[in-house]
Order: structure tokens, then sequence, then C-alpha cells
């Protein structure tokens, strides 16, 4: 098994260039969203959320994994997508289709900052990149999740790229400028 295959900004701008198909992991609040859809208007490629195609129904109902799994399924087998979601469930699923995995890889204040602005941004509303009748929320139990999400989640989704995506290319975003830089990239590449 090869070790994970981290690559920087440059790299990973011209490998998303060439790329078909893309997921952007990361704690939620982090901006995966926002920089997934950025990327799929650059790049011409198909737009899936993980929460609204897969995870959720209407009023926050998650569906159960056997279905998850068919949706998963279904969408992986397309041609050319960028995929924005972590989604654990689903992840071991995903990673083995994937040429590219983009990683928004922000401090845990960073993420709650996004979890509020977003939430008061979106107050009463769903998002676009949301399951429509799930409007924007925030709890004790969603806040926790975000702030642990390091110590919880990011051991797991390093397993599961080690096991599951072994030798693709990782880029790690460690700031907005990264991200915004790392669109800026693949912006200028894409109009050559």
């Amino acid at each position: 098994m090869e070790p994970i295959r981290f690559v920087g900004l440059a790299e990973a701008a011209e490998l998303a260039r060439q790329a078909d198909r893309m997921i952007v992991i990361g704690c939620s609040g982090s901006g995966k969203s926002t920089l997934a859809q950025k990327a799929a208007a650059l790049l011409d490629l198909p737009y899936i959320s993980i929460d609204r195609d897969v995870l959720w129904l209407p009023g926050w109902i998650l569906r159960d994994r056997p279905e998850q799994k068919r949706l998963t399924e279904e969408l992986i087998a397309w041609d050319r997508w960028i995929m924005d979601g972590t989604g654990s469930s689903t992840l071991h699923l995903r990673l083995p289709r994937t040429e590219l995995i983009i990683w928004p890889d922000l401090p845990r204040f960073a993420c709650v900052a996004g979890i509020l602005r977003r939430w008061v941004a979106n107050l009463g509303r769903t998002r676009p990149e949301m399951t429509p009748g799930c409007p924007e929320k925030i709890d004790l139990e969603f806040l926790r999740y975000v702030w642990t999400w390091n110590r919880e989640v990011r051991p797991r989704v390093l397993a599961d790229i080690q096991n599951h995506a072994s030798g693709k290319p990782v880029v790690m975003l460690k700031s907005y400028r990264e991200m915004d830089e790392f669109s800026r990239l693949v912006g200028a590449l894409s109009q050559k």
C-alpha cells in the first residue's frame, strides 16, 4: 500500500484541470461547499452534494445506510463529477473512483466561525447544497461535532484515504487564502 500522496497548490491545480472526478472533504464550516461549487463551475464538472444528494431527506431525516450506498453507487458511476462532503458512511465507496482529493483543513476556530456565519446568513432558509426542507440550523451537538472533528473524525478520514485511495493525490488547503489561490490557479489553467 502506497503512502498518502500530498501535493502542493500548483500541482493540485494542474491535476484538477485534468481530472474528471474529485472530492472535497473536510470539517463542516471549512468552506467545502463554496470551494467545490467554484471548482465545478471553473472546470465544467457536475456538482454533487453528499448532504443533499445522498444523506438527508426533508426535515433533517437521515437516509438509511442501504439507501445512502445505493445513491452513492449511482453517482460514482458517472464519468465526471466533483463531490462535496466527507460523508464518512460513503467515503470508502467514493475514494476509489476519485482522481483528486481536495481537503480544506482549517483550524477548528475557523470552522466554528464558518458555521456561525453560515447560520446567520441562511437563518430559516435552506442552502442550495442542502436537501429542500432542511433549513439551516445549529445546536450544541453539531458544534461539538465540529469542535472535536480533528480528534474524532480526521483520523478515520486519513485511514479511509490510506485504505481506499492509496497513492492518489491529496491537497490540504490550510487557510482561506490557500483556497482562494487554488481557485485562482485552477481558473488560470482552465483558460489556457
